[in-house]
């Protein structure tokens, strides 16, 4: 990829995520005083002297530790200092050089990588304390002064870290297409083993402990279907058992995935089948009009006959009546049944997501809908359509002019969409209707 990476790394609670957060100018990462709450590599774009670089957050890195979590979050840190261009490490003014700093500054080193050492903390730049100086003896360089929480010292920082960035990493920037997809669902239905099969890599933290990924982690694929952002969110679970203040961030995170991703593809645990809240988590893409993806993952593991498959597509289209448009695909994020097919699908909701239909088109259809059924009456008066055009896409918006907008009833609402669909498919993307009574601008 043509932008260069960037790798925030360093121990838990000095400040990484508070400062990645200020430099790309949004809250992407989690913040929050517990110590290793950022566990998994979290990218955004900074732009700085006219050009675009990705940052990726990391967990906080605990050289010598066998907790299963920490352990892990080491591991994704080592996996963003190996496609990172340049690593910033960062670390507490207040706190000092500790032994971690120094065991984390010898790991670098051994990375080959140029580093810039990032001292957060200093709220008064213009009068550092004799404390600032210890930081030389991690043999890294000047240290720069950096408030992550007022902003001071940042653009020092980005500074150096361009003098640190390679010759022609900024050449022949990529512009193609990219198709944004959100892996959403419950806690453990194998959206992050999903999207480390299709990365072809550990790509994203992955443990059977329900609620691992607490971030929206953004995954880059490239293949022979086109290009692909998948966007592998938190686990969505239940709002009353959201007492974790922590989680409720993740769920925050997790719909703000969905409102940047063109198409969802909503997992489906196969051995736990469907639940409500699977229609709430669904419910959510259909609310934001995105082009969804019904996927049934685990499927390797299900006791089968010849009927199996017939059966479970027909009770997950009743249980999501409200969304008969969604195609379901069966799958194993295990063993890679069906994921060919799986980017095939969503390359084809994709362009259902942004079709356009000429107003000429759409009047032929209104005109034949109308004739075989009559538009409702009420008290003599009849809903009379003088013509519909779309609005625009993502999803596919019709605006329908009228003589009254009342007696245009949600029911002869969806039998036009139907006879839309039936005309042109609109497969996986939701269709809206705006009512308009003539005169009304």
């Amino acid at each position: 990829m043509a932008k260069p990476v960037v790798a925030v790394v360093g121990r838990p609670n000095v400040g990484k995520s508070t400062l990645f957060n200020k430099l790309i100018g949004k809250r992407l990462s989690i913040v929050d005083d517990t110590p290793g709450v950022t566990r998994d590599r979290i990218y955004g774009d900074v732009e700085w002297r006219g050009h675009k670089i990705m940052l990726v957050d990391t967990g906080g890195i605990e050289p010598k530790t066998d907790d299963i979590i920490l352990s892990g979050m080491r591991n994704q840190a080592n996996l963003a200092i190996e496609t990172a261009n340049v690593i910033v490490l960062v670390v507490d003014l207040q706190s000092g050089v500790t032994a971690t700093d120094s065991d984390v500054a010898s790991m670098l080193q051994k990375s080959g990588k140029p580093i810039v050492l990032c001292v957060n903390k200093c709220d008064n730049i213009g009068d550092l304390p004799p404390d600032f100086y210890e930081f030389y003896n991690l043999g890294l360089g000047d240290p720069i002064a950096v408030s992550s929480v007022h902003g001071h010292g940042t653009g020092d920082l980005l500074d150096e870290v361009f003098k640190n960035l390679p010759d022609g990493v900024f050449d022949d920037e990529d512009d193609g297409e990219t198709v944004k997809v959100a892996v959403i669902g419950k806690p453990n239905a194998g959206k992050s083993s999903l999207v480390n099969k299709i990365a072809g890599e550990e790509r994203t933290l992955v443990s059977d402990i329900a609620g691992t990924t607490r971030d929206a982690i953004d995954t880059l694929v490239e293949n022979k279907f086109g290009r692909f952002n998948f966007i592998d969110t938190a686990g969505i679970r239940r709002q009353s058992r959201i007492d974790d203040k922590i989680e409720k961030y993740s769920v925050l995170r997790a719909k703000m995935a969905i409102e940047r991703s063109d198409v969802c593809v909503i997992m489906i645990d196969a051995i736990d089948g469907f639940t409500e809240q699977d229609s709430k988590i669904a419910g959510l893409a259909l609310e934001q009009g995105k082009g969804c993806i019904i996927a049934v993952n685990k499927w390797d593991i299900v006791s089968k006959d010849g009927q199996t498959m017939d059966k479970y597509r027909k009770k997950l289209m009743n249980d999501f009546s409200f969304m008969p448009f969604a195609p379901i695909i069966f799958i194993s994020a295990k063993t890679g049944q069906r994921i060919d097919r799986l980017f095939e699908l969503i390359k084809y909701v994709d362009t259902q997501n942004t079709m356009r239909i000429s107003t000429g088109k759409l009047n032929d259809i209104l005109a034949d809908a109308t004739a075989r059924v009559q538009p409702p009456t009420d008290k003599g008066r009849r809903l009379k359509i003088y013509y519909m055009t779309q609005a625009s896409t993502r999803p596919p918006t019709f605006v329908a002019f009228c003589n009254r907008a009342d007696l245009f009833h949600f029911s002869y609402q969806r039998y036009l969409e139907n006879q839309i669909r039936s005309t042109f498919g609109l497969e996986g993307t939701p269709v809206r209707f705006v009512i308009r009574e003539r005169g009304e601008k």
